[in-house]
Order: C-alpha cells, then structure tokens, then sequence
C-alpha cells in the first residue's frame, strides 16, 4: 500500500498563510464533511481541508503538498457515486467551492467562462435567462458543480441527444500536482494544435491536475418542449420500446426507463401516488425543438410507436406543472433507493439496442445469487443504474459478499459490448472492476499518462486505476 507523509503544524500554518486560517479546516464534526461524497456510506478523514479562492492559491498549495509529499484530493460539492472526492489516504482536501464565479457569458460565440465551483445548475438558469442551454444535467445539477462535472465527465438525462460533459468543454486552465499553471486553449470551435490535452482533462476524475476555469460550449435554447410517459406491463416490452423509438428515426431529448421496484421506491419516498405505479416499468420520454408544428408531428408519430410496441397508455403532459411532476418520480430514485437499504451501485452501460438484454441478464444474476435489485436510468444513450440491495451494514463484509454478484452484472454489460461505469466514475469503488472493460495495453497506457502527469502519485491517489487502499471508517 503506498504510505505519505503526514500533515504537519508547519504544514497547517503554511496552508493558513496561503488561504487564509479561515479557510482552513482541522477538526471534527466539520473535517469529517470533507470525508463523505454521496457513495454509498463510505467515509475516511482527511488530515485538513482547504479552500483557496483562486488559481493562484490552487497552485500555492499544490506546490506545497508537493515538497512535503503530502496526497491532495480535490473535491466539488461531494455528490459523486463513485468515490472519486474521498480522501482514501488522508491528507489534504482541496475544496473548489470558493470558486464559484460565472466569469463570462458570451452571447456572441455562445460560450461561457467559470471557475470550477459553479453549480451546474446556477449556470443552466444564467444562460436560460439569455435565452441559451448548457445540456448537461446530472441529476444532482441543483448542488453538484462543473468542476466535479468535468473531473468525471458527467451525463444526465438529456445526454440522448446532446452529449456529455465533454462535449461541451472547449478549453481549461488548470494546475499540475507540482503547482504549475497550463492552459489548454481558448474560445475555439476549432484547435488540433498538438494533443487534445482538454479532452484528456475531462473525466480523468481529478487525477491528472485541479481544474480551476473552464470555457464551455452554449446552444441556443430549445423553444419547445413535450413530455411523455407511458407504462409497460412487462420490463421487457419497454425496453423493446427503447429501440422502436430510435428505429422512428426521431430523436428525444430525453428518453429514460423505470421499474416497478423503483416506482414503488419513489412513492414511498415521495409520500404520495404517481401515476401508473402499478405498471411493471414506465419510460418517460421529452423530445424538443424550436419548430413547433414539427415536434408535435414527432410527438404524435412517438406515441403511435409506443402503442404499436404495447404501451398500456401514452400520457401527454399538458403544463409545465404536469412535466414537473413526472420528471419528480424519476430524479428522486437515487434518494428514495437509499432509503430501502444498504445498497451498491453499478452504473452499466450498453450500447442502447441491447438495453433490453442487459435488463434480463441483470434479472438472471439476480435471481441466480438471490440479491434484490433495482434498476432504471438512462435508457436512451444505454445507461442502466443498477442498484444491488442488501441489509448488511457493514460496509467491508457486504462488499465482499456482493462482489461475485456485482462482477457478475458487469460481466454481462461488458459482454454486450458495454462497461461498467457510463457516467458516475471509477473512483476507488469500481477500480477493481476495471480489467474487464479495458484490455491489458489500455491500463498501461492510462497508468503511463498517470504516471507523466503525477510522478510521485500525490494527486487524488487510489482512484480509477486499480490499488490498494485502506478501509473506510466505521459508520456511527
């Protein structure tokens, strides 16, 4: 296991004279914050956390923790599934949250500059009220922030049609394990000037270097917008449902699945009925656009096909308050399933034609290790969430008695040419499941890029490539 040195008083001083005392935290019940993201019940302790205000102090307390070799975990709003912004060896906990400034909107290149400590949601309602759209939404958008959006390359639910995170990362600045300030390029629409160093930011999951400002890619807001549910008697029947729309030859914006347990999950959570929570699964579909008369032709034609396939109903909603409360059901399930029980995650991902494949192969591991299970997502670009459920809330002794399960599962997305992780991340949750979905060259490869960026593994150690790192903290 790799060892670090501590942090020291001197270090603690050092770290208050670069960001202020204020803005640096040593003691408990605060520091523990700093200890959790949203994974499971994961928690660890890190020696301090910080929070600087600038690029400037980022890369002073980058410096810092280089001379000493001391191991530093960024972190945004901590609402990641995989582990990525828990200080597995301590350390120090850099915190963005400081940097929360929206630095331009550029109505003319529909562009816009942040520091990474925005939330992805403050920005979507900047931009709307200049009539523009920043498409990705993770579930979270109301808290988590575009620094930790571009560290794990993150999706949501419009991503069907307009892409992840890293489709609309133009260019960053950010700084190196030992301190230093690069940038990657500007506001370009066009930029092969040598390696595409952005891309290769984006979904390193903080690994690589701390992006402290980003310049991302703005459309012009979609004026129209229609909302559709519609129930199944069968998981099966929606998921064949997934491919007829594609087979249409008409794009939604959205295009999501859910089963009945997780119905069942979301009326419990919610307090109250949803409609059609006795169907065997519903998909809730969105399609947009700014020609009026044309979306309501393809929202015609998108019902008829859910029909033909075997939709019990198709609902239209007829308000925005309707909308609201059809899309309530589907983005309270990651609360509402960790309400039912100790849980692990498993973020699959398939080519979306064979969603219904991965739906009954989840089914089969399921029954064949007899583990309850919960599954919905993003059926539309392929994204199932997969949620392992058991009583166990011990978190070493459940993990190890799922792992067969859990590998299991990911064997079968991988086996349909898919992965085990579409959007939440490797972290140090799913790290030891990498080797079935990147051959042998590949993790080389990615340790080498490691290893040329972060020679003394100081930078957010213990994530995405497989190590040996300690356990968690008991759970109080």
């Amino acid at each position: 296991m790799q060892s670090f040195a501590p942090v020291t008083p001197d270090v603690i001083a050092a770290l208050e004279a670069i960001v202020g005392a204020a803005n640096v935290v040593t003691r408990d019940p605060e520091l523990l914050l700093y200890g959790r993201d949203e994974t499971e019940d994961l928690q660890y302790r890190p020696e301090v956390a910080v929070r600087p205000i600038d690029t400037r102090q980022v890369a002073q307390v980058m410096e810092l923790a280089h001379e000493a070799g001391i191991p530093v975990t960024p972190r945004g709003a901590g609402t990641g599934l995989s582990g990525g912004a828990l200080p597995v060896f301590g350390g120090i906990v850099l915190s963005v949250d400081r940097m929360n400034k929206i630095l331009e909107i550029d109505e003319r290149n529909l562009m816009a500059r942040v520091q990474p400590g925005v939330i992805t949601g403050v920005l979507q309602e900047a931009v709307a009220e200049k009539g523009l759209y920043y498409p990705p939404d993770p579930a979270s958008n109301g808290s988590c922030m575009i620094g930790g959006n571009i560290a794990e390359n993150s999706g949501g639910p419009h991503c069907v049609k307009y892409g992840l995170t890293k489709d609309y990362v133009l260019s960053l600045e950010a700084v190196l394990p030992d301190g230093q300030v690069f940038r990657t390029g500007g506001k370009l629409r066009k930029d092969v000037a040598g390696y595409n160093l952005t891309q290769l930011l984006v979904g390193s999951e903080g690994t690589l270097a701390i992006v402290t400002e980003a310049t991302l890619r703005l459309i012009p807001m979609p004026a129209y917008r229609r909302t559709l549910l519609a129930p199944f008697d069968s998981l099966d029947t929606a998921a064949r449902a997934i491919v007829a729309v594609y087979q249409s030859r008409i794009t939604p914006s959205a295009l999501e699945i859910v089963e009945k347990a997780a119905l069942a999950a979301a009326v419990e959570h919610l307090g109250r009925n949803v409609p059609y929570a006795d169907a065997e699964a519903q998909i809730l579909l969105e399609l947009d656009g700014h020609d009026e008369q044309a979306l309501d032709r393809d929202v015609e034609r998108v019902g008829e096909v859910l029909l033909e396939v075997g939709a019990l109903d198709v609902m239209l909603a007829d308000s925005p308050a309707k909308e609201r409360e059809l899309w309530s059901v589907r983005k309270c399930l990651g609360e509402a399933v960790k309400k039912q029980a100790a849980y692990i995650e498993c973020d699959t991902a398939v080519p979306p034609d064979r969603v219904p494949d991965l739906l009954r192969g989840v089914r089969e591991v399921a029954a064949r290790f007899g583990i309850r299970q919960i599954s919905y997502g993003h059926a539309g670009d392929g994204n199932i969430h997969v949620n392992v459920l058991t009583d166990d809330t011990d978190h070493a002794r459940r993990t190890e008695r799922l792992r067969p399960a859990i590998e299991a599962i990911f064997q079968v997305a991988v086996g349909l040419g898919g992965t085990i992780t579409g959007e939440h991340g490797v972290g140090c949750s799913q790290s030891r499941y990498l080797h079935l979905c990147r051959d042998p060259v590949s993790l080389a490869v990615m340790r080498a890029i490691k290893d040329a960026f972060d020679p003394r593994g100081l930078l957010n150690p213990g994530k995405v490539l497989p190590a040996e790192i300690p356990p968690p903290l008991p759970v109080a």
